[in-house]
């Protein structure tokens, strides 16, 4: 799995012109499901996602987790981060995973962040979105599961 995390004053998705999700203070988790990916995986990353200190303390320094800092998470399903545009100018998308596959594994992750104790909220999955951010630093961190 790889996520793009942003930390953020606010965020929003819509769909056809109508809010179906928006946060206040916290991050927005643009989460994308590979081929090989598992629910151990999703564990794997909503506890990272969940415990990362990438939110400042009173003294300025990065030393907080979101629910440290009692922020909530946008979580948006983004097929694209397994883009491979190494060979020509069209990515190839084959990494991803089939929704079939990936729907469940997005559903363990928020489940992971909500046992955990965070407000989330999700986009639609699959479908076209416009998503809102203010980021907030920026701090945009990435993170993939391949990885750790």
């Amino acid at each position: 799995m790889r996520a793009v995390l942003q930390r953020v004053r606010e965020a929003s998705v819509s769909l056809d012109g109508r809010e179906v999700a928006a946060i206040g203070p916290g991050l927005l988790v643009l989460l994308g499901v590979g081929q090989a990916d598992t629910a151990e995986a999703a564990r794997w990353l909503a506890g990272k996602v969940a415990d990362l200190r990438i939110f400042e303390d009173t003294e300025g320094k990065m030393n907080r987790s979101v629910r440290e800092a009692g922020g909530a998470v946008l979580v948006v399903s983004q097929f694209t981060l397994y883009a491979d545009a190494r060979k020509g100018r069209r990515p190839s998308f084959t990494g991803a995973a089939p929704p079939e596959a990936a729907v469940p594994l997005v559903r363990a992750f928020v489940e992971e962040l909500e046992g955990r104790g965070l407000p989330v909220q999700e986009g639609v999955f699959g479908a076209r979105m416009q998503v809102r951010l203010v980021n907030d630093g920026p701090v945009t961190i990435l993170l993939d599961t391949a990885e750790r």
